[in-house]
């Protein structure tokens, strides 16, 4: 008989990184369609406390990536749900973005290269490769910010729920699709 100490839950690590990563921006996505902005804000700062909580239960620990993250849309979420001003949560993923493009440059000036500690487990890359992406990334999530102010400032909210889902999947997609040549300029073949 087996003993019940020994069974571990088993869930994919790649299923619970996509739930935690693309769980709360579905449901906002949903939310938003099927009511209003608020009601979205408040389902994604609880789908958000969901899949931290479901990670921590599971892994038992948080990757920081999902915490800053998570603690920009609480702060930001409950700010926008406080006042009653939707400015907050459109704010949201330029502070984002702003803060991964600072991590990222105090990284490269401190000499420590947070890309390559996140993936370079998977990835093998000498090491100016690493910098030189480190400092596109960088510029990427800047461009990112800024383009995200421009639309939620100049554009509807419709538009910009649709932006922020899927124009910026978009556009990520297709940066990551930009860095092949250098991947492959610099990629260590063993």
């Amino acid at each position: 008989m087996d003993d019940p100490k020994e069974k571990k839950a088993s869930i994919d690590p790649k299923l619970l990184k996509a739930a935690v990563e693309y769980g709360p921006i579905i449901v906002f996505f949903v939310t938003y369609w099927l009511a209003d902005l608020y009601a979205a804000t408040a389902a994604i700062i609880i789908a958000t406390l969901v899949v931290l909580a479901l990670s921590f239960l599971i892994e038992r620990r948080l990757p920081i990536m999902p915490i800053v993250t998570g603690c920009i849309i609480i702060v930001f979420g409950g700010l926008t749900l406080w006042l009653k001003d939707e400015t907050f949560i459109k704010m949201k993923p330029t502070i984002i973005q702003v803060v991964f493009g600072l991590v990222l440059l105090v990284g490269l000036y401190t000499k420590n290269i947070f890309l390559e500690k996140l993936l370079g487990a998977s990835l093998k890359m000498e090491h100016q490769g690493w910098v030189l992406l480190t400092r596109r990334f960088a510029i990427f999530f800047f461009s990112m910010a800024l383009l995200n102010e421009a639309v939620w400032r100049t554009q509807s909210t419709d538009f910009w729920v649709n932006f922020k889902v899927f124009g910026i999947l978009i556009l990520t997609i297709l940066f990551l699709v930009a860095q092949m040549q250098l991947l492959k300029k610099y990629l260590i073949v063993s």
